[in-house]
């Protein structure tokens, strides 16, 4: 089956995918979009249902293809995870970290550990810790909503301070998106504060009315802080500096109704992560719909695309190749090649690169499509988080409202960047939940005597401050009735979280490579990564993200509950290797995924050092374009999908210039 006489094949049906059909749909071109995934359901109460019945609530938990299932648990397997090896699109989720070495539970496979390798080795290894979906709409479906623009400052970090790489052009390329960045923020609508927002811009040399760009303003207020917030947004916490830098507290924009409008009102609802039950958050089905509502558009669910095929004469591409399947785990129903005048892949960081190396059968380029420099797959990167927690002085009721509404800002640059990691500092309202999986942790505990929590036993903290919530009760107390629901209610009502998005430098040994054995239900090779969290730049970021949080904590009054993870293990048992903790200068971290999946696929201005130039055109086959946050030279410091919508809107407005 060949699908012919488009003007643009697309594949992915994420943000970029999405945006980039819709605005080339308007303009009447006629556009395929592949989709590896399922179809966009017609509301999202199967998604609901299933979320309710998931024992783990994690970001993938309602989507297909299924991520879990009790009853099919085993003693090797108690999460009951599916073979990947039997699913048509399986994906990375986050239940797969603790089995990153077991190829039938996760979809990765991982290169192997050098021998003998001490807890504080740069070199060792580590399960790479964000997920994605592969599904209509892409990994918008689980996205937290958080719109930050990033400086011009993150742009140039090379020349600035001396660390990675600038984005092509520097600070100039900031002036560039800055308009599709505006362009951006109103079609996702975003919820901010402008006035808040003005003054940390300044503070990093941004102007809204001059140096950078042109007035701009959020289409909605923002959303009202949380007690949580304020709890943290107080004149002790707000006192305090780091590297001379003073810590403010400020309003999140987010990609939420904090109105009605063509999307309902935030009505408070706390999942955001993994779903907004009435579609308030914004996600890529949205714009997909109005790509469809043109009447130019096409998409195709359930066609995983298999290779790119490449004109032997031109090196223009000249179709992809894809294979179709009707369930998750039935057999191949079909195969063809969709045919375009251009291409525009938006995969995501994981599955992108993939595609790239797969079509690895053309004249010319037998490393990959469009890897002549060999960086396909390479300086694979994350926000490596530092999660800390504690219990404030007095109630703050959190498990309301979004799950982060207000952060720091204001550490996110500075001269400090020429030694460490910059890190934003975001203000979590869900208590325990992502800490500690609360409340199912607390609540065991005091049903059957543990102290998993620290709350219920004779734990000291670092600050040696005694971590029993009741010092009148036993340790390890096992209670029930009022006395029970009133020590819980007492906790649970004062949990407070920070978490640290710490940017991590390019490495061109992170990376993504096809796997030499392992392969999914349709035969295609699954993604091997190399993933190390291994410079002195991020590991400091650690350290300062450590001491900063006991300094907030005690300024706030609070008591601070961080646990420490037991001793890294890289040798030995691979079965027993550590995931994601590490030691550095005597202290033992554990690192998060901030589920930033980044810089597989990046541009440049040279086509030996990246895959892309800066108008996210293949340096190698003129008419292949890519989006996404593969794009990215670097990781930076804010979440990326507002990055990821403006240069998606920066690169159709290149194609369509190209078409004319």
């Amino acid at each position: 089956m060949t699908t012919q006489n488009y003007d643009l094949v697309i594949v992915g049906s994420g943000v970029a995918g999405s945006i980039v059909a819709y605005q080339l749909g308007s303009q009447g071109k006629k556009v395929l979009i592949l989709e590896a995934g399922q179809e966009v359901p017609a509301d999202r109460s199967d998604y609901m249902e299933t979320f309710f019945k998931a024992n783990a609530k994690t970001p993938e938990s309602p989507y297909p293809p299924t991520t879990q299932d009790p009853s099919a648990s085993t003693q090797d397997n108690p999460l009951g995870l599916p073979d990947p090896a039997k699913e048509n699109t399986p994906r990375y989720t986050v239940l797969q970290i603790g089995a990153w070495r077991n190829p039938r539970q996760c979809y990765f496979d991982y290169t192997a550990q050098e021998p003998n390798l001490s807890p504080d080795s740069p070199h060792a290894k580590f399960a790479f810790a964000s997920s994605y979906e592969r599904i209509g709409g892409g990994t918008t479906w689980h996205w937290l909503g958080t719109c930050l623009r990033l400086f011009p400052h993150d742009f140039e970090l090379k020349t600035r301070y001396g660390q990675g790489v600038d984005w092509p052009g520097g600070a100039k390329f900031y002036d560039a998106l800055v308009p599709y960045y505006e362009q951006a923020t109103q079609h996702i609508g975003v919820s901010g504060d402008k006035q808040a927002m003005d003054k940390i811009y300044s503070e990093f040399g941004v102007s809204s009315n001059g140096q950078y760009g042109s007035e701009y303003d959020y289409p909605m207020p923002g959303i009202d802080p949380s007690q949580v917030d304020n709890s943290f947004n107080v004149p002790p916490v707000t006192s305090l500096t780091v590297d001379d830098i003073a810590v403010s507290i400020t309003p999140t924009p987010q990609g939420r109704n904090s109105l009605p409008g063509k999307r309902r009102q935030c009505a408070g609802n706390t999942n955001c992560i993994p779903i907004c039950p009435i579609q308030a958050k914004y996600d890529a089905t949205v714009t997909l719909a109005q790509a469809l509502q043109t009447g130019n558009v096409d998409i195709r669910y359930r066609c995983v695309a298999s290779n790119i095929r490449l004109d032997d004469t031109t090196h223009e591409v000249s179709g992809i190749d894809f294979i179709t399947y009707d369930t998750q785990s039935g057999i191949q129903t079909g195969s063809g090649t969709a045919v375009g005048k251009k291409y525009y892949l938006a995969a995501h960081a994981i599955e992108t690169p993939k595609l790239l190396l797969m079509s690895n059968k053309n004249k010319g380029f037998p490393k990959g499509v469009a890897n002549s420099s060999d960086q396909v797959g390479r300086n694979l990167m994350d926000h490596i988080m530092y999660l800390a927690w504690g219990l404030a002085k007095d109630p703050v009721f959190p498990y309301r409202g979004p799950l982060s509404t207000s952060g720091v800002e204001s550490l996110r640059d500075g001269k400090f960047r020429s030694t460490r990691s910059a890190y934003r500092i975001e203000i979590g309202n869900e208590g325990w939940q992502w800490a500690a999986n609360d409340p199912f942790t607390t609540l065991a505990d005091f049903v059957f005597g543990q102290d998993a929590s620290q709350t219920n036993g004779s734990t000291i903290n670092a600050q040696n401050q005694p971590l029993k919530f009741d010092s009148n009760l036993p340790d390890n107390a096992q209670l029930f009735g009022a006395q029970l629901v009133s020590t819980l209610n007492g906790i649970y009502t004062r949990q407070v979280r920070l978490g640290y998005l710490i940017e991590q430098l390019p490495d061109p040994d992170n990376r993504v490579e096809l796997s030499e054995s392992l392969t999914d239900h349709l035969g295609l090779p699954r993604p091997k990564i190399t993933y190390r969290v291994r410079s002195d730049y991020e590991r400091n970021g650690f350290v300062s993200a450590r001491k900063v949080s006991t300094e907030i904590f005690q300024a706030m009054g609070a008591r601070e509950y961080t646990t420490t993870p037991p001793a890294p293990v890289f040798s030995g048992d691979p079965s027993k290797e550590t995931a994601t903790n590490f030691e550095y200068q005597g202290h033992r971290f554990t690192f998060y995924g901030a589920g930033h999946i980044v810089g597989t696929y990046r541009m440049g201005d040279k086509k030996e050092n990246s895959v892309v130039n800066v108008r996210q055109q293949s340096w190698d086959h003129t008419n292949l374009y890519m989006g996404g946050s593969g794009l990215f030279p670097t990781v930076a410091t804010g979440n990326p999908t507002l990055t990821i919508a403006a240069l998606a809107f920066k690169t159709a407005t290149h194609i369509l210039e190209d078409f004319s």
